[in-house]
């Protein structure tokens, strides 16, 4: 086996973004969206729905093969929208839990309160994309959602998107970077329509946290029976009828389509091993040797030939870090030098 030492100059590295579709079968756009009937009545039901690409309930013929691909929750502030978990305990119910959680997971404190534009809302949906869909973030850019109510025969539709492209300077919160959900498509608000997508008059549609696979959708401004909203009648009461999650899902699921793209960094290392003519051209190999310590074949003093196959990376203290194959044998002697790109991807 024979050494040679990298120099600084061996070695590069390099980053690239590498987008993929989020959803299952390597979809960019969900067009079905299912409920499972059998969460919906546990107690998990009091919480969030998931929501899967193919129906995921007995009887039917994609139950084994439905996955989720994101859950739809309602948070309030103070807690309506659900029954309080002790009788008389106001304030104290899945609603409060909901609100609680993903404040700390934005914020990172129990104070801050959400604001969509520059007014403060008590109450939310909030969509959060399955962790092992996205890996490492989302695209900006990419969010688009379509919701749709028909309530009396009045038909209402909105088409959301993050505001990514349109901003000059990126905003941050606890949990990453943090965009406007706005009235639009392909991370631009529409324009001359619903105060040129960006606010109504309560405020932005929702924040779009890539970094954390969550859009978190203003229930006020979803609630406006109007051109700017969906009049979804958001409850907030405490009888406990805790039907928020499915409003939400029913807008949804009507609206029949979704897209949006994972995004992941892939960092490489490059090492540049040169071999140049007066190196490697003696076999390493035992068997090459006499047991007097002779070359076996005479060609091999004046003429010798030798074939790379495989290249080892050790530290200083000879242990070894990683192994690179050659595709097939590369022949070396004399006549030739060889250069050998070594990619590590992390």
């Amino acid at each position: 086996m024979s050494y040679k030492r990298l120099d600084p100059e061996d070695i590069s590295i390099s980053a690239e973004s590498v987008v993929a579709p989020l959803f299952s079968n390597g979809e960019k756009y969900l067009t079905s969206f299912f409920t499972s009937s059998n969460q919906a009545a546990s107690s998990n039901g009091r919480f969030y729905f998931n929501v899967f690409h193919q129906d995921p309930n007995p009887g039917s013929a994609n139950q084994t093969t439905a996955l989720s691909q994101f859950s739809v929750a309602y948070g309030h502030k103070t807690g309506l929208g659900a029954a309080p978990y002790n009788s008389g305990e106001v304030g104290k119910s899945p609603t409060s839990t909901i609100y609680g959680q993903y404040r700390n997971l934005v914020f990172g404190d129990e104070d801050t309160d959400f604001t969509f534009g520059s007014i403060a809302q008590d109450d939310f949906y909030v969509l959060s994309f399955d962790r092992a869909r996205y890996k490492e973030k989302l695209l900006p850019g990419s969010f688009n959602l379509k919701l749709q109510t028909d309530i009396g025969g009045n038909t209402k539709v909105l088409h959301l998107t993050d505001n990514s492209k349109d901003v000059t300077s990126i905003s941050f919160v606890d949990a990453g970077r943090v965009f406007e959900i706005v009235s639009g498509s392909d991370g631009s608000a529409f324009t001359g329509v619903n105060n040129n997508g960006f606010t109504t008059s309560q405020g932005s549609y929702g924040k779009f946290l890539p970094d954390v696979g969550v859009a978190i959708l203003n229930a006020s401004a979803l609630d406006i029976d109007g051109t700017e909203g969906l009049n979804l009648g958001t409850e907030v009461t405490t009888a406990g009828t805790e039907e928020n999650n499915k409003k939400v899902f029913d807008a949804i699921a009507t609206g029949a389509s979704g897209s949006l793209q994972s995004e992941e960094t892939v960092s490489s290392n490059f090492v540049f091993v040169r071999v140049r003519n007066s190196e490697f051209n003696y076999s390493t190999n035992p068997s090459n040797i006499t047991g007097s310590g002779e070359l076996r074949h005479d060609v091999m003093i004046n003429s010798p030939q030798a074939y790379i196959t495989t290249v080892g990376l050790y530290n200083d203290n000879n242990d070894l870090l990683a192994i690179a194959k050659l595709s097939r044998p590369l022949l070396k002697d004399f006549t030739k030098e060889a250069l050998i790109r070594i990619k590590l991807d992390y």
